[in-house]
C-alpha cells in the first residue's frame, strides 16, 4: 500500500500580459463620449457667442476650457473604467499600465484626427500662406487649456482603470499568493 503525504506550496498567479482589445475598446470609448459632448459644448457655447463682433470667439474660450477640462477627466475615467472591465485587471498595477497604454492611444488618435481635420479646415495645405495671428492666439490659449484637460485625463484613465471590477477576484496591491495542496505518493515497498 502506498503512503499519501500531503504538503502545502505557494504558488503565483501568472502575471496578465496587456490587453489590446480592450485597450482598443477604451479608446473608442473615450472618442465616443468625448466627440458627442464636445459638439454639445461647442453648440452651447457657440449659441452665447456674439456673431456681430469683430473676434466672436473670444468670449467663449473660457467656458469651453473649463469644458474640456471636465469633459477629457470624465470621457477617460470612463473608458479607463472599460478598458480595465475588459482586460480583467486583477491589481492596481495592472490597471494602471492598461489605463495608461489606452490614454496613450487616445491622445495620439485625437492629434492625428486633430491635426488632419485642422489641415483641412484652415487650407493652410492649399497655399501654403501662414496662418493669422488671431487663429495662432486661440490655439495659444487652448494649448494650456489642453494641457490640463490632459493630464487631469491621464490621471483618470489610470485611476479609473485600476478601480474596476472586472474580474471577480479583489483588486489587490501587490502579487496575491495562492496555497495549493500538493500530495506526494511513494511506494509501499
Amino acid at each position: 500500500m502506498a503512503d499519501v503525504g500531503y504538503q502545502n506550496t505557494n504558488s503565483y498567479p501568472e502575471r496578465l500580459r496587456v490587453n489590446w482589445g480592450a485597450i482598443w475598446a477604451g479608446t473608442f470609448v473615450f472618442a465616443a463620449i468625448w466627440s458627442v459632448f464636445g459638439v454639445l459644448g461647442e453648440a452651447i457655447f457657440a449659441t452665447a457667442a456674439n456673431p456681430n463682433a469683430v473676434r466672436p470667439v473670444t468670449g467663449m474660450s473660457v467656458g469651453m476650457g473649463v469644458w474640456a477640462v471636465i469633459l477629457t477627466i470624465i470621457a477617460m475615467y470612463v473608458a479607463g473604467r472599460v478598458t480595465g472591465h475588459l482586460a480583467g485587471v486583477t491589481t492596481r498595477h495592472d490597471g494602471l499600465v492598461h489605463g495608461l497604454t489606452m490614454f496613450g492611444l487616445a491622445v495620439v488618435a485625437t492629434i492625428i484626427i486633430t491635426i488632419l481635420g485642422g489641415t483641412s479646415l484652415s487650407g493652410a495645405g492649399v497655399n501654403g500662406t501662414a496662418h493669422s495671428q488671431y487663429i495662432l492666439g486661440v490655439f495659444a490659449g487652448a494649448g494650456w487649456i489642453g494641457f490640463v484637460a490632459l493630464f487631469l485625463g491621464w490621471l483618470a484613465a489610470m485611476g479609473g482603470a485600476s478601480q474596476s471590477s472586472g474580474s471577480p477576484k479583489p483588486i489587490t496591491s501587490g502579487r496575491t499568493e495562492e496555497t495549493a495542496a500538493v500530495h506526494h505518493m511513494r511506494p509501499a515497498a
